[in-house]
């Protein structure tokens, strides 16, 4: 303690915490004080980009996009993905082997579900879900991801929001030309009813049924304008 307070001349302390409020006061009033933020989808995928090209691999953009977005905003997690992309795929790395290699449930279905929901079709949408599974993936992270698609498809509505969309090329398009086709009273209350499940997932004994429950609840949500 004595050594931080009274450092020597020579000496340069640097010190890294998430918990900046922890460090008691003699200290930080000693301290100049940086605070970092995540770094962003579209900085991550930028980095990446040039990392590609500068080692000779051809990758797709949407690709790009989606380790960014799995890396959560440490680009040293995301060095790591491609990296191990890479290894599994060789110089040319195309979307489909990037969502292959992380488990990733492909934009496609939930584009394809939500247009299912606005026809109100639920057969199709219970088998749209039974192939999501039947391919592997897990209800819970089905989800969440489909949460995510309708927030996205919301902050699409509105041209001061679609800034936080972090996606790019074809994607963001799609999402575009989907959002015009929804009212954002149907996307807010999809949102909840697919939050709510995710919350009641972990307690739930039939994890399929309440999932499936939830996706007719919101099938439902335009019928009602009928």
């Amino acid at each position: 303690m004595k050594t931080l307070e009274e450092p020597p001349k020579h000496a340069i302390f640097i010190l890294a915490t998430t918990e900046k409020h922890k460090i008691i006061p003699t200290i930080l009033s000693r301290c100049q004080i940086f605070d970092f933020n995540r770094i962003g989808v579209s900085d991550i995928s930028g980095y990446l980009e040039f990392v590609a090209k500068s080692e000779g691999v051809q990758v797709e953009t949407e690709g790009l996009n989606v380790i960014a977005q799995k890396a959560d905003g440490a680009m040293r997690d995301a060095l790591s993905i491609f990296d191990q992309i890479v290894s599994f795929s060789g110089k040319t790395i195309t979307y489909q082997d990037v969502i292959g290699n992380l488990n990733v449930l492909d934009y496609d279905y939930y584009f394809k579900l939500v247009s299912q929901f606005l026809k109100n079709d639920v057969p199709e949408v219970l088998l749209t879900f039974n192939e999501i599974l039947n391919n592997g993936f897990d209800g819970h992270h089905f989800i969440t991801g489909l949460s995510n698609h309708l927030r996205d498809l919301l902050v699409c509505k509105n041209a001061e929001t679609v800034q936080l969309l972090e996606v790019g090329g074809e994607i963001k398009e799609r999402y575009r030309v989907q959002a015009q086709s929804t009212e954002s009273s149907f996307l807010l209350e999809s949102l909840l009813i697919s939050n709510e499940c995710d919350m009641q997932y972990k307690q739930s004994m039939n994890k399929r049924l309440l999932i499936e429950l939830s996706l007719i609840r919101i099938a439902q949500l335009t019928l009602k304008k009928k």
